[in-house]
Formats: structure tokens, sequence, C-alpha cells
């Protein structure tokens, strides 16, 4: 019997386990999104230099993980396993971008926001999950991302003009 080892693919797709959390793994997963987002957040740069390094990362996260989410598909067996949270953790970076140093009352919010949009997928997250591969298991939470991102700035344009 050949034993199969899961490799540096699934490590970077389940974001060093995470993904292996017994329950709500992808909320796990978003979880280590909001931790990254807060130790940019905590470097001593000015804030532009902190979205940039958020949006750095983010990308890099993101190309690596389009190659270990379609690997990570090939271990275990399926499409989209739920083991799989390294889109999680851009899409959450993603909804966070442009307020890294917020309050937590703020930074709650953008991670319920992200969850929100991750879990219903509005157009066209839906159809961003049939792209092939790493691809659909991406996109998919760069779409709630960015829906995050676009609530928060909404509720911020309002709690200044009320």
């Amino acid at each position: 019997m050949i034993e199969r080892r899961p490799g540096p693919a699934v490590w970077i797709a389940t974001s060093g386990g995470v993904g292996f959390f017994p329950f709500a793994p992808g909320t796990a997963g978003s979880a280590v999104g909001l931790g990254l987002v807060m130790a940019i957040a905590a470097l001593p740069l000015a804030r532009i230099w902190q979205q940039a390094a958020i949006a750095a990362l983010a990308l890099a996260l993101g190309a690596l993980g389009v190659w270990a989410a379609t690997q990570a598909e090939k271990y275990f067996a399926k499409t989209d396993p739920g083991q799989v949270v390294i889109d999680e953790v851009v899409g959450q970076m993603i909804t966070l971008l442009f307020c890294p140093a917020a309050t937590w009352k703020w930074l709650l919010a953008g991670f319920v926001l992200f969850r929100f949009f991750d879990v219903v997928k509005p157009f066209p997250a839906r159809r961003l999950e049939r792209a092939p591969g790493g691809w659909g298991i991406m996109l998919d939470d760069v779409a709630a991302g960015i829906y995050g991102a676009l609530a928060l700035a909404l509720f911020g344009w309002v709690q200044t003009v009320v």
C-alpha cells in the first residue's frame, strides 16, 4: 500500500493545517486572514504602506493559493474541499485592505461581512466558483472580499454623513 503524504501544496491550501479545524474551517481560515491584517497593522508603517503590504501579501497568497488549491483538489479527490481555506485568508484580507488599523468593532464588522458574502455568494461569486481548479476556489472568495470591502466603505460613509 502506498502512503499518500499531503506535501507543501496541501499545507499551503489548508493554511498550515487550519483547514482541518473540526468545525467551521472556513471561519477559522478567515481568522487567519484577520490575524495577518492585524499583524501588518501593528508594524510601524504609514497607513498607505500597511495597505500596500496587505495587498502584496494577499496577491502573493492568492497566486500561490490557485496552485495549492488545484493540487489539494487532487489530494482530497474532490472539488473545492472544505479543508482548503487559503481562499478565506485572502478574501478576508481583501475585505480589511482599506482599514487595517481600525478599531476592533470595524475589524469584527469586516470579519462578519466577509463571512456573510462568502456564504451567500452574490453575483458574480457563485459563477466564479465554477472556474476550473484552484481558480474557482479562489475567485469566489476574492469577490466576497471585494463585496465586504465595499460594504465597510459604505458603512463608513454613512457613519460620516449621519
